[in-house]
């Protein structure tokens, strides 16, 4: 399963990657929106927003290039919250 994670906080970028390979996920994380982010993103299994710590502009590109991503909207931006959304994802996916 592939993850983009949209927001968060910088140091926290090794964390979301070590929780997501726990979870036998390939994770892309975009804490800052780059130049070519549209290019980037793929074609994600599920789309992370961490709506606390993003920009309504990478929001608004970041939805463009779901297409058929599940995407899920979070507050916090917590290693707790990651690992709440995937225990979810991947049971569903089970």
């Amino acid at each position: 399963m592939s993850v983009v994670i949209i927001g968060g906080h910088d140091r926290m970028v090794a964390q979301y990657k070590k929780i997501c390979k726990s979870y036998n996920c390939k994770a892309k994380v975009f804490t800052q929106m780059p130049a070519s982010m549209k290019n980037q993103i793929g074609s994600p299994d599920l789309m992370v927003l961490f709506t606390n710590t993003v920009s309504h502009k990478m929001v608004k590109c970041a939805l463009a290039e779901a297409g058929d991503a599940e995407v899920v909207r979070c507050h916090s931006s917590s290693g707790t919250a990651l690992n709440d959304i995937l225990a979810e994802a991947v049971g569903k996916a089970s």
